[in-house]
């Protein structure tokens, strides 16, 4: 087997591993000690590469296999493979292959390193880290990522799992309200990244099924698998566990739509803690507050994340959203003007298909609110 290619690269250090680059407090030492403080800041700064306004190191890199990502060099002697469970604070939950867990912090250079992630190391990642302790280590480098479920959080990519092999959609049917655009949001996640798409509604013990006919007909008829579950019933619970029998999936929705529920029902050993949904705003209380990946008793894994109120997609430019309804693709090219919008123009083969009931009005709404960047 061929050695990997090594490079060396000059890595950024954070703001707060250098003092400040130029003094700031000329005036203060002036009014203290007169004419005698030395404010001659020019004959002292230095403007090479090596100064104060420029602190960075050099780090010995591998080539990934994709010949596009670097890891940094370890010892392979010193290290261990293993798989974060879980991110809390500072520290992750990591399990090597043998089954033992360790508490881990992350390395600072992965973190001084230039990314546009809000955090290092996510649930699901393979991570290389060194033991200190039986039960502690530290964490080397992050091998690279299959796939990942992410959203846009204050201009920064946040990485809710990695490496899952399916997106477990889970909306109620009351309890709270279902809502069809977080959907739709998700959807395009799971395409954007390659992730297997399943939609599950649950709570349909509390109305008339075939109240849902005209939504579960739109996503089928799109090629979508769409589940109607009960975790209090048990209605769909064994079609679910076949589902998650030997695959990864993460398991994502609003807060109260009963991700830990269905989840306990499919595997009692799990033992989630739940919650339940405010009857006079409708919304559920985080009774999961970080994503966790959980093992199966009928194989495989799941991680249960957080409740989501708000999902705004990372990397997706309005003039994409289009291309990711599966729904509205068929008439994208039949279209006037090729940079149509679908929204205000004229002879669009959208709004035609629209108008002559081929295409479901909600979901036409729904690009819209998305083309514009809103949140909700």
């Amino acid at each position: 087997m061929a050695a990997k290619k090594k490079h060396k690269i000059r890595a950024d250090f954070r703001k707060n591993r250098s003092g400040r680059a130029r003094p700031d407090d000329w005036t203060r030492r002036f009014h203290a000690e007169g004419e005698e403080a030395d404010l001659d800041a020019v004959s002292r700064e230095r403007i090479s590469g090596k100064g104060e306004l420029s602190r960075r190191r050099t780090v010995l890199v591998e080539m990934a296999a994709d010949e596009e990502s670097m890891l940094l060099d370890v010892d392979p002697a010193a290290v261990k493979l293993g798989r974060v469970l879980a991110v809390q604070g500072l520290l992750s939950t990591v399990q090597e292959e043998g089954g033992a867990t360790y508490m881990c912090a992350t390395r600072r250079l992965l973190k001084t390193m230039a990314t546009d992630e809000r955090h290092v190391v996510a649930a699901g990642d393979f991570v290389m880290f060194r033991p200190v302790t039986a039960d502690e280590g530290i964490i080397e480098r992050v091998e690279p990522r299959q796939t990942v479920l992410s959203r846009a959080t204050r201009g920064r990519q946040q990485i809710m799992v990695a490496n899952a092999d399916q997106l477990l959609i889970v909306a109620s049917a009351a309890e709270p309200y279902l809502k069809p655009n977080l959907i739709d949001r998700l959807l395009i996640s799971a395409h954007q990244t390659g992730l297997r798409p399943l939609v599950c509604i649950n709570k349909i013990d509390l109305i008339d099924p075939a109240s849902l006919a005209p939504l579960v007909g739109t996503y089928s008829q799109m090629g979508y698998r769409v589940l109607l579950l009960s975790a209090t019933t048990g209605i769909g619970i064994d079609r679910l566990r076949r589902e998650l029998a030997g695959r990864a999936s993460v398991v994502a929705g609003q807060s109260g739509v009963g991700k830990s529920s269905l989840l306990n029902a499919v595997d009692p050993e799990l033992a989630l803690r739940v919650g339940r949904v405010s009857d006079d705003t409708q919304k559920g209380r985080h009774t999961t507050t970080t994503a966790q990946l959980w093992p199966l008793a009928s194989g495989g894994y799941v991680f249960d994340t957080p409740g989501i109120r708000q999902f705004q997609l990372w990397d997706v430019i309005p003039a994409e959203v289009a291309g990711y309804f599966r729904d509205l693709r068929p008439y994208i090219n039949h279209c006037r003007f090729p940079n149509c919008t679908h929204t205000h123009e004229t002879q669009c083969a959208v709004k035609d298909a629209v108008a002559d009931g081929w295409l479901d009005l909600r979901r036409y709404e729904s690009y819209c609110h998305l083309f514009a960047g809103e949140i909700d």
